[in-house]
């Protein structure tokens, strides 16, 4: 699932850096993330989302 966000980062052409300023977390974050290892807000999914153009059913919803 979490592997969701690191393709639509790379397909955004955002380092995992990058994508933490825009989010305002550390790069660390994003990294635990998307080995799914953090559980994220809700705020900080939305915010995830917006900055990649998607939606939170494309990234977050569990099949």
């Amino acid at each position: 699932m979490r592997n969701r966000i690191k393709v639509a980062r790379v397909e955004k052409s955002l380092t995992q850096a990058q994508l933490g300023k825009k989010v305002s977390v550390t790069r660390q974050t994003i990294s635990l993330i998307e080995k799914g290892e953090y559980n994220p807000t809700l705020r900080l999914c939305i915010s995830i989302a917006k900055a990649l153009d998607r939606t939170l059913d494309d990234l977050f919803w569990e099949e």
